[in-house]
């Protein structure tokens, strides 16, 4: 039988779950939409992110792609045959921290991870106890030099490896990317945001060069000192990693969603 390739567009809250990988003695949010799947479709469903996220980082967008028998003509796969059969009925199987927004019929050989062209992240901060942010932003004491982070942040457009932000052993071809946008964005309520852009990113990045970035912010480096930092390619020489909480994967886009 043919296959019909979908993309799958989804929203979660990932502070419940031990990131968006399968592993096998712990649960994740792509074990949960197979799980769905594999029930909706009556088979067993193996689906490909756009990336991972680790343990407790939050997605607002997030494209998988997977392979479903495709009926013969005239018969209406289940995406289509009716509203609840279809993008609701695979929400309605799926926990409420978990949402997908919209099925996607594609090409045969397009790849939710290989084709994105460009993934967008932001990290929040705030500064007063909120019960409400708990598990959804970096609670800080004391305010940071913005101006300075942002000097800083500037500096990371000019470079392509980044290894100095990188995990240890990810077992990736190369540790380039192509960095459009990196930028601290007071809110009205006076919290925080770092925005970050890029063609790809590497493991444990976006919370490294937070961290970096937050040394700045301290006074306890000068903002130049991230071009040292980033050309010694030595993860040592950057700053701890931020609390996951924080971090949201908010944006993937490909060359052929319109989005």
């Amino acid at each position: 039988m043919q296959t019909q390739r979908y993309f799958l567009e989804l929203a979660y809250d990932g502070t419940h779950y031990h990131g968006w990988q399968v592993q096998p003695n712990a649960i994740t949010v792509q074990q949960k939409l197979n799980e769905a799947l594999a029930i909706l479709l009556r088979q067993p469903v193996e689906t490909i992110g756009a990336g991972r996220t680790d343990t407790g980082v939050h997605a607002r967008q997030l494209f998988v792609h997977f392979d479903a028998p495709q009926l013969p003509e005239g018969g209406a796969n289940v995406f289509k045959s009716s509203p609840f059969r279809g993008l609701g009925g695979l929400n309605a199987l799926l926990p409420h921290d978990i949402a997908v927004k919209q099925v996607i019929e594609v090409a045969p050989d397009a790849h939710a991870r290989f084709d994105a062209v460009l993934r967008s992240y932001e990290y929040h901060l705030h500064f007063a106890k909120d019960p409400f942010k708990t598990n959804y932003s970096w609670l800080l004491r004391d305010r940071p030099d913005v101006q300075a982070m942002n000097q800083a942040a500037s500096l990371l457009m000019a470079y392509t490896d980044f290894s100095c932000f990188s995990k240890s052993n990810t077992q990736v071809m190369t540790n380039n990317c192509k960095i459009s946008r990196a930028e601290w964005v007071a809110q009205p309520d006076g919290n925080l945001v770092f925005h970050i852009s890029a063609d790809r990113f590497l493991r444990n990045m976006v919370r490294a060069i937070v961290g970096t970035l937050l040394m700045v912010g301290r006074g306890e480096m000068a903002p130049e000192d991230i071009s040292l930092i980033i050309e010694s390619r030595n993860r040592s020489k950057a700053g701890n990693s931020v609390p996951a909480c924080g971090l949201y994967l908010t944006e993937v886009k490909y060359p052929y969603i319109k989005q």
